[in-house]
């Protein structure tokens, strides 16, 4: 794994990347990313570590949502857009694009639903960078041929119904006529798999029960597979179009026929998963959500990791650097959040300090990610709340001080001022309240139309971990009607900033990471009744 991120970020590099070419033309490098059938856990370690240092990444409309999030936000993204029957951009200008944006010194990802080389144009848009003495690499992703019917319990080949597979496009040029020997796939003994097929699933059935498969033959259409949107259709060869017209069937969507058919009806795993079908948009700041995203995506959930604030360190905090300097004389160390324990000891490195110079400070922690960061550090935490906000903070600390003791409290700036109203009712302490950092509302990537997939109902629950990120969602999407928002809150305050934006809102039981999965459990099961 460190070799990978090391050889990509290599490859990735200014120095590295940019190559002189004869004619003294600065040519960078390209990159095939398949980015598999959706779910973002597919996506190759490989194809996620090229993708997380592109400069320039040209997309497809299949590549799945939970992948589009690891774009850097700084890199440029360009929507090739290729959806049946409508294109951003033709075959031809895709290629031209990969060849300007790498003879630009960029480093490039071409990122493709799937796998490149299956039916990808993959090999297409090689030949051009050939000609140009362009470098290129090929990421393989997993292909949804295999990987859809996986996730509805259809294994493609089985020994007592099917040694072989085959893989077929469903698609064609409009106005071209079928291209299947239909003759030849009925007597086939193997399962047979069409992508892109719906728009052509009339005609496969009509043509394949005109050569002689029989109409009993089990046949299943696989709509957004490894997605929130999966749905499994299965039924005879004779039945399976209207089958697939009742339930509403829409692209993307794959056609599989053969005898393993029926055992999706037996096999079904990710269905059965408690946040199958559901959606779910973190809004946690980056690199604090990962833990909670993948406990989501653990139980079926799709989730979409969007934060909505971004935490920025006060630059040249001269207080905070002449607080440094007495550290010892303090008897409380209070911290309130994971980013303010990670700015601060940032910060104490950085001016040349360690952990000695806390002397013999108690550490204090709001709750329990608070004290994990901290415990990162090799400290101990003894002090915590039983109820997790500032409130019960201040409580605590009114009642275990002395008077006469001395608390440092780093912090956000505008933190909730009613840990300090709370600590002073109960003791006579002299409290240093310092904002050692602040919260900055981030706008959303355009790709993602938050406003559009909440009014569509697409989007199941909105997890919030802070009044902060509420207001920043509140920000990032003006227009919507923020009635319509499930919010799940991680405790008292963030609940309350949500409903002063009018959204549904779910507190969770305790303010941690099992309390919010629990409520979005709740929520999944039916638990409409909580909702205030």
């Amino acid at each position: 794994m460190e070799r990978i991120v090391k050889e990509t970020k290599r490859k990735c590099s200014n120095s590295e990347r940019s190559e002189k070419g004869s004619e003294g033309i600065m040519k960078g490098r390209v990159f095939l990313v398949g980015a598999g059938p959706g779910d973002v856990g597919l996506l190759t370690i490989k194809g996620k570590e090229i993708l997380e240092h592109a400069q320039v990444v040209v997309c497809d409309h299949l590549v799945g949502e939970e992948i589009m999030s690891l774009i850097p936000r700084d890199a440029e993204l360009i929507d090739a857009g290729k959806r049946a029957g409508s294109h951003t951009m033709t075959q031809e200008e895709i290629n031209q694009t990969l060849l300007e944006k790498a003879q630009e010194g960029k480093c490039v990802v071409r990122l493709k639903g799937g796998d490149p080389f299956l039916f990808g144009r993959g090999a297409e848009e090689l030949e051009l960078l050939l000609q140009q003495n362009i470098p290129f690499e090929v990421v393989p992703g997993v292909t949804s041929a295999f990987s859809v019917p996986a996730y509805n319990g259809i294994p493609v080949t089985h020994r007592d119904f099917a040694s072989s597979v085959h893989i077929l496009t469903g698609h064609r040029r409009q106005g071209e006529p079928s291209q299947f020997d239909f003759e030849a796939l009925a007597r086939l003994s193997g399962t047979l798999v069409f992508l892109m097929g719906v728009s052509a699933l009339e005609e496969i059935c009509r043509g394949l029960l005109a050569a002689g498969m029989g109409p009993q033959t089990p046949a299943a259409v696989l709509q957004q597979g490894t997605c929130a949107g999966q749905k499994k259709m299965i039924a005879g060869l004779a039945d399976i179009t209207q089958e697939a017209k009742r339930q509403g069937v829409h692209p993307p969507a794959i056609f599989v026929v053969g005898e393993v058919c029926e055992l999706g009806k037996r096999f079904g795993w990710y269905e059965k998963l408690p946040l199958f079908g559901r959606k779910v948009l973190v809004t946690r700041p980056s690199g604090r959500g990962e833990l909670l995203a993948d406990r989501l995506r653990q139980l079926g959930a799709q989730v979409l990791e969007h934060p909505t604030i971004r935490i920025e360190k006060i630059k040249e905090n001269r207080r905070l650097w002449r607080e440094f300097e007495h550290l010892s004389q303090y008897n409380y160390l209070v911290f309130t959040s994971p980013a303010g324990v990670t700015v601060f000891f940032d910060e104490l490195a950085a001016r040349g300090y360690d952990i000695r110079s806390l002397g013999m400070a108690k550490i204090v922690a709001l709750g329990p990610g608070t004290a994990q960061e901290i415990f990162k550090r090799g400290l101990l935490c003894p002090h915590m709340p039983q109820v997790y906000d500032g409130e019960h903070l201040g409580i605590l600390l009114g009642e275990i001080c002395e008077d006469g003791d001395k608390i440092f409290i780093p912090r956000a700036a505008n933190g909730n001022l009613q840990l300090i109203r709370e600590i002073q009712k109960r003791a006579c302490v002299e409290v240093t309240d310092l904002p050692i950092y602040r919260t900055v509302c981030e706008e959303f990537p355009e790709y993602f139309d938050v406003k559009g997939q909440v009014e569509a109902g697409q989007i199941s629950m909105v997890v919030f971990t802070s009044a902060s990120t509420v207001r920043g969602f509140a920000e990032a999407a003006k227009g919507l009607d923020y009635s319509l928002v499930r919010a799940v809150c991680i405790g008292r305050q963030t609940e309350s900033a949500a409903q002063e934006f009018g959204m549904k809102t779910m507190k969770a039981k305790e303010a941690t990471i099992d309390g919010i999965v629990e409520a979005c459990i709740k929520l999944s099961n039916g638990g409409t009744d909580k909702w205030i």
